[in-house]
């Protein structure tokens, strides 16, 4: 019983991680790719640290779910073990959607652009990038995506 408890959390650890995205700003979507951008130049004014929340998907749920209703029917028999399942699978749901969004959550930067032809404008990307104020950068627009490059 236990080596199955211990491979479900497994499995649900590589499904929750497998699950997390990019807004990295040297991450691009396929669908991206070979696809005119638009570019614009500016100086960067200000950098701030802010955080990107986590995602907030139905896998934690139901991987918290499943481990805590394993978890929960180990406990007493008949129906004891019933109602030990169904408030493992509940109390492990809520918290298994809690550690998905914490464990995705990541740090970001609020980049904040004076733009060469005028304007101000500001962009949050993932944090693995370093930006300082006075940094010439430029904007690229692919879509509805914007992303800061050095």
């Amino acid at each position: 019983m236990r080596i199955t408890q211990l491979l479900v959390i497994i499995l649900s650890s590589i499904l929750l991680a497998a699950c997390a995205s990019s807004n990295s700003g040297s991450v691009y979507s396929r669908d991206e790719a070979r696809r005119v951008q638009t570019v614009k130049t500016g100086i960067v004014e200000s950098v701030r640290p802010v955080k990107l929340e986590g995602t907030k998907s139905p896998i934690g749920t139901v991987a918290g779910g499943a481990v805590g209703g394993v978890a929960g029917s180990s406990i007493g028999h008949g129906n004891g073990s019933i109602i030990g399942a169904v408030i493992g699978a509940v109390v492990g749901g809520i918290a298994g959607a809690a550690a998905e969004e914490g464990l995705t959550r990541k740090d970001a930067l609020e980049i904040t652009v004076k733009l060469d032809g005028g304007g101000l404008v500001a962009i949050v990307q993932e944090a693995d990038d370093p930006f300082k104020a006075g940094d010439k950068v430029r904007l690229i627009k692919s879509g509805g995506t914007t992303r800061v490059a050095h």
